[in-house]
């Protein structure tokens, strides 16, 4: 008797593993004559620091993915540690940019611990966010009592040269701000690729730049103080609000392009750093 087997290899071959960029960097500071300075320093794969040398008393960290950007699978983590009476800022090297996904989600995490009477300034420049690209940011960041921030995250749909509107990127953004064990904010942006998120008038109105920042004040006086000074920098007819609620200043903004949003939130972030200037590599 004589069998016949035919094999189809394709049918039972797991799918191709694919190359994934994955990368790691934390730091820790630690006060040295009355300026902050490193004491620890972690890096991983593809998540390098870079430590510049500043005119200034706060510590300036430049995060850098050196894979060139994420897609699909990546995976990258971010943190930090302030000692009390510290002042860190932390920025990124140049836009991130956010790739085609060939089906899964890019993944970025960040967590920071901000000591005593310490001050944050989270300033990464923006992500660009690709045709077909998913990716899922989460920002976790934890005030002592007397401790402050100014956070940023903005975001861009498409190159501008380019023409790009980046229509079915799919986006999620997660932010937790807590104040010892208390939660003080919290909120969640999401992108579907649906078309009426991009062009509702209650929704980014057809921008393609948008961006939140977030002011922790030591006090609810002191940020009703700034909301006022906020208010003022903002250009007449520009979309971009300022409110406050509490020890909290809330600023969100819209622009055509992305040079747009930078022109509307630049003097505001400059009135709101610890360090009263941006880092030398957000000067265009």
């Amino acid at each position: 008797m004589n069998f016949v087997a035919s094999s189809n290899l394709e049918a039972f071959s797991p799918p191709p593993v694919l190359q994934r960029a994955r990368g790691t960097g934390r730091l820790r500071t630690k006060q040295r004559d009355g300026k902050t300075c490193i004491d620890t320093l972690f890096q991983e794969g593809c998540g390098k620091i870079r430590l510049p040398h500043t005119h200034s008393s706060a510590l300036e960290a430049v995060f850098i993915n050196t894979a060139g950007g994420i897609t699909g699978g990546d995976h990258l983590r971010w943190g930090a540690d302030v000692a009390p009476g510290g002042k860190l800022v932390i920025t990124t090297q140049a836009c991130e940019r956010s790739y085609r996904s060939t089906g899964d989600t890019a993944h970025v995490e960040v967590d920071i611990t901000v000591g005593n009477n310490a001050h944050l300034d989270w300033l990464p420049q923006e992500t660009i966010l690709f045709e077909a690209s998913k990716l899922d940011r989460r920002l976790t960041i934890h005030l002592d009592e007397c401790a402050t921030l100014t956070a940023i995250e903005a975001v861009l749909l498409g190159r501008d040269a380019m023409g790009e509107e980046a229509r079915d990127a799919q986006f999620s953004d997660t932010w937790r701000i807590y104040r010892g064990d208390r939660l003080i904010h919290a909120e969640a942006t999401r992108l579907t690729g649906n078309g009426s998120e991009r062009d509702g008038l209650s929704l980014l109105r057809g921008c393609r730049g948008f961006a939140s920042v977030l002011h922790v004040a030591a006090s609810p006086d002191k940020a009703e103080q700034l909301l006022s000074r906020v208010r003022a920098l903002h250009p007449p007819g520009g979309l971009i609000a300022a409110s406050a609620n509490g020890e909290r200043l809330v600023i969100r903004a819209m622009a055509r392009t992305g040079l747009a949003l930078r022109k509307l939130l630049v003097p505001t972030l400059i009135e709101l750093t610890g360090a009263c200037s941006l880092p030398r590599l957000w000067h265009l």
